[in-house]
């Protein structure tokens, strides 16, 4: 967020921002999951794809609304056309940048080597792999040279310490705040970087029982291939959702040996946050424990 941080709670969604003059403009909606409509969308490896969706969903609406509090811009929200727009264009970008890219760049590294790296090859997917984290860390180290993203970055400092005081069960003030770890083993940085991961693996183990050649056409079988990639996104998405949530519940050692490489990943897009920018982060996160209670207690009135 620009000047701000978002919190999410199952039924809530809310925004803090520090305006230009100092003051906090607070944006507190209830938030309708899908999984609240569909209980079968709560189940092991469909909520991953959900969270991921809603994420994407959450972002997209409270950028634009720290961007109009914070720059002191006056436009329109963005109506559900514009949002779904943008949504589907950062999908686009992602599937670029993460899906089709590395996997041209591959074939071309098999040309130039004179080396036949197929899909049905390991080689083929430990490098595809090593390309997409390669231009994720590459992006975050790009943008972490910005002034203004580095702010956004302590802001996200910010908000782990808060998470990490209220789940200690201490008060929510800045000087307890301040004690906490800027890194969380929640972070949906790991998330990313834990889905960038396991699709080396799943992808090595699925794609040799894939035709190797479709009706003699280079270009369509790769078109094809990439195709698959992306709908294996989703399952990929939702075994590193379960991954981390396992992670967190329980003191595995090859669970916290799968989540390390997300942490490490944090010290680059976290950074120790100033006192008025904890403040913010523990405002979000009062403001969403109080519209959770509240929204709880509507459920069980209507009820």
């Amino acid at each position: 967020m620009i000047e701000g941080v978002m919190m999410r709670a199952p039924k809530t969604f809310t925004v803090v921002v520090r305006k230009p003059d100092g003051d906090l403009s607070v944006r507190a909606d209830r938030w309708y999951s899908p999984m609240e409509k569909w209980p079968l969308l709560k189940k092991p490896l469909l909520r991953g794809c959900i969270v991921l969706y809603e994420a994407l969903f959450n972002g997209i609406q409270a950028l634009t609304y720290s961007a109009q509090e914070a720059l002191g811009e006056d436009e329109e929200q963005l109506g559900p056309w514009a949002l779904g727009g943008t949504i589907a264009l950062a999908l686009g970008g992602a599937i670029l940048l993460f899906v089709v890219i590395p996997h041209l760049a591959t074939l071309g590294i098999g040309v130039l080597a004179g080396v036949d790296l197929g899909v049905r090859s390991v080689w083929f997917h430990v490098i595809d792999g090593i390309i997409k984290v390669s231009i994720f860390v590459a992006y975050i180290v790009l943008i972490s040279l910005m002034k203004d993203i580095r702010r956004v970055f302590q802001y996200h400092g910010a908000e782990h310490k808060s998470i990490h005081t209220y789940e200690k069960g201490e008060e929510l003030t800045v000087e307890n705040a301040r004690r906490h770890p800027c890194l969380h083993s929640r972070c949906g940085t790991a998330f990313i970087l834990l889905v960038l991961m396991f699709s080396i693996f799943l992808f090595t183990a699925i794609f040799p029982m894939l035709p190797k050649d479709l009706l003699g056409n280079r270009i369509l079988t790769n078109v094809f291939y990439i195709v698959v990639k992306i709908l294996l996104m989703f399952p990929i998405a939702g075994c590193s959702y379960e991954i981390i949530r396992l992670g967190d519940k329980f003191e595995n050692p090859v669970l916290k040996a799968l989540l390390l490489p997300g942490l490490w990943m944090q010290k680059l897009t976290t950074r120790e946050p100033e006192d008025d920018q904890i403040e913010v982060a523990l405002e979000a996160l009062r403001k969403t424990l109080e519209s959770e209670k509240n929204a709880a207690t509507s459920v069980e009135s209507a009820a």
